[in-house]
């Protein structure tokens, strides 16, 4: 009972926080505008708490899974002089985006901050070189700091690691500080090939890991041997590893053959299907390096760098989806976020899920979609290239069916995240 109530608390917070500063956002840049506001609330539903200030009623609602500011002109045009529809095109875009925008400003400074705070870099001076890889055979030593490769300037880790996987192999040029004297070395990083399924697996209610299928990649060799999302690897290659991720992994990369029977159960029923694995090719330089010395300075630098590959990878996904590689049935929903959040153990992991979540919704929030304040934004964007708003009637259609789109999705979306909780 404990635990739910704790899950419960922390679950409403995170939502209702991220709401709070969202609507926030809206209500404070309109005040700056001196747009009219009558409502501010967070929440649907019924009232639990009301307070009507000078101008505008400021509201508490059952249910913390949205908000909205009413502002005069904005859902039907007024004649008020402070009225939404009254203001310029720029300050009815900046009171419209400024809800996103400050979602993604939050996470991105609470992402920095935890960055921050953790430290444990990993530096790129090379502390030792591994036996038989390029590193030890082209003369990299002890000591060295690699500081470009082709040309490129390297910050961290990441950005060498992001080197080699788009080298295909080829000869890198690799500039290195040794002894303050700059040095030049070219090399061809050493291949190794790794098997993979193109499956992702995900946590159960105690966080552990376990081999049910959350996501599949397009066109991997799992989507061609028939297995979907929600199926859960019970066997790989006659190896028990039912609820056991890592025992899954290391079956893969263990396996000698290509061709393998796996195991799953979809629906309660145990189902065997062959799968032919993906043979990817990797390369590395075999490097094993320094930890950076962990003090303020070079954790502030550290975080700078990895709260910009933490950005690019929330993009990168939203670039999937909307190119395909990863399926609608595959997003998560309020119901998945709740069930996320609730297993999250400790203020670091949940400040971390804070940040996720904050960017995600901002940016979800300001694609054109009808409905959402990205769609309204395209509107604005229309009425400034047609230099004349657009008819009335036909903007309370396009957000009408819009907000029926984004509910229909909503619903397909919880209908998913149920399934893959339970």
């Amino acid at each position: 009972m404990i635990s739910f109530l704790i899950s419960a608390i922390k679950i409403i917070f995170l939502l209702g926080f991220l709401i709070l500063i969202h609507e926030a956002g809206h209500f404070f840049v309109a005040k700056l505008f001196k747009v009219k506001v009558h409502e501010f609330a967070i929440g649907f539903g019924p009232k639990i708490l009301e307070k009507q200030g000078k101008e505008t009623k400021y509201e508490l609602r059952l249910i913390p899974l949205g908000g909205f500011v009413r502002l005069e002109g904005e859902e039907t045009r007024s004649e008020d002089k402070r009225a939404f529809n009254n203001a310029s095109i720029p300050k009815r875009m900046a009171i419209v985006a400024a809800g996103g925008i400050v979602n993604i400003v939050f996470g991105i400074l609470v992402y920095f901050v935890i960055m921050s705070a953790i430290g444990n870099n990993v530096s790129t001076v090379v502390d030792s070189t591994v036996d038989n890889f390029a590193a030890e055979q082209y003369g990299i030593y002890f000591g060295d700091k690699i500081e470009k490769i082709n040309g490129k300037n390297i910050n961290t880790k990441t950005d060498i690691d992001e080197i080699l996987k788009k080298s295909n192999g080829e000869e890198l040029t690799i500039q290195v500080e040794r002894n303050n004297e700059e040095k030049e070395i070219k090399l061809t990083p050493t291949k190794k090939e790794i098997k993979s399924t193109g499956i992702y697996v995900s946590s159960n209610a105690n966080g552990e890991s376990s081999t049910q299928v959350i996501q599949i990649d397009k066109g991997s060799a799992a989507e061609k041997a028939g297995i979907k999302a929600n199926d859960i690897i019970a066997k790989f290659n006659g190896e028990e590893v039912e609820g056991k991720a890592n025992k899954l992994i290391q079956a893969i990369q263990n396996c000698k053959e290509n061709i393998v029977e796996v195991e799953i159960i979809r629906d309660g029923e145990k189902v065997k299907t062959n799968i032919e694995l993906d043979v990817i090719p990797t390369y590395y330089l075999g490097i094993n390096f320094k930890l950076a010395e962990n003090n303020f300075a070079n954790n502030v630098y550290y975080a700078v760098f990895k709260t910009g590959d933490f950005l690019g990878s929330i993009l990168e996904n939203l670039k999937m989806l909307f190119t395909g590689k990863v399926g609608i049935d595959q997003m998560m929903g309020p119901v998945g976020i709740s069930s996320v959040v609730s297993q999250t153990t400790g203020i670091v992991d949940f400040l971390y899920m804070l940040a996720i979540i904050s960017i995600s919704l901002g940016f979800t929030n300001l694609l054109p979609i009808p409905a959402l304040d990205g769609g309204k934004l395209l509107i604005l964007l229309i009425e400034a290239i047609r230099r004349k708003p657009m008819k009335e009637e036909l903007e309370i259609g396009i957000q009408m069916v819009g907000f029926i789109i984004l509910i229909s999705l909503s619903i397909f979306i919880s209908y998913k995240d149920i399934l893959r909780i339970f």
